[in-house]
């Protein structure tokens, strides 16, 4: 995907998540994320998109510390302030020169690249948790384009550091492919951090997932059960219990 289609897909992600959180209101329990309620949601989300605005509107090249929104801030309040920096980093990406240089976490081909790619999945992965709340709503699938984006970016960046819980005791493949895209991740697990590679393999694997690149996003990203598992299943609770990653 380009960056002008991340920065397209943040704000849009971002706009729903507004209007999803208006309507379940700040008391309402986040299903998706035990423990947090609406308010949770938007005060990280909020303190994500500040944070990452601040190295890409002022081409900071080393990190920063994150800020949340100040403790009394609640409600209405809270919502205009989501908004405020949500629409604050889609403008600093939009207006950002192509070759600015700054501080990133993350392999990419350029530092824009980066932080557009990286919040518009921050970003729509916590529009689902903004889903959530609100049980007879309309669920909005994921565009498969970036649904498939968002996979690729998990396996084989996040999962690619030294950071990956994801390991096993002795070599085990598993296989990630979506039923609608035709993408294919082989992900090679031991006791070292998971090595992906992309597109046909023809070893044989442990297990599969499957599904369409929507429903295997939010899967992959814990955020919903994977819709098929074919061969060892235990491989699918590996993933399940270790694969959370740090928004960092």
């Amino acid at each position: 995907m380009e960056i002008a289609e991340h920065i397209g897909a943040l704000d849009s992600a971002g706009r729903l998540l507004a209007e999803r959180a208006a309507g379940a209101g700040p008391d309402a329990e986040v299903p998706t994320c035990p423990g947090w309620q609406v308010r949770d949601l938007l005060r990280h989300t909020t303190m994500v998109h500040r944070w990452a605005t601040r190295f890409v509107a002022d081409a900071h090249t080393s990190p920063l510390p994150a800020e949340e929104p100040p403790p009394h801030v609640d409600g209405d309040e809270l919502l205009d302030w989501f908004t405020e920096g949500h629409g604050g980093l889609v403008r600093a990406l939009r207006e950002a020169s192509p070759d600015v240089e700054c501080w990133t976490f993350m392999a990419a081909p350029s530092p824009l690249a980066f932080w557009a790619r990286r919040q518009a999945h921050e970003t729509t992965v916590h529009r689902l948790d903004a889903d959530s709340p609100l049980p007879g709503a309309a669920a909005v699938p994921v565009d498969s384009r970036l649904a498939a984006d968002g996979i690729d970016e998990l396996l084989t960046c996040f999962h690619s550091r030294s950071k990956s819980r994801v390991r096993t005791e002795r070599p085990r493949i598993l296989r990630v492919r979506t039923t609608d895209t035709g993408d294919v991740w082989t992900v090679r697990l031991g006791t070292e951090p998971p090595a992906t590679t992309r597109g046909p393999d023809e070893s044989a694997v442990d297990c599969e997932l499957s599904g369409s690149a929507s429903e295997l996003y939010a899967a992959m990203w814990n955020r919903r059960s994977v819709p098929e598992i074919s061969g060892d299943a235990s491989l699918a609770r590996l993933w399940r219990e270790n694969s959370a990653v740090s928004w960092r």
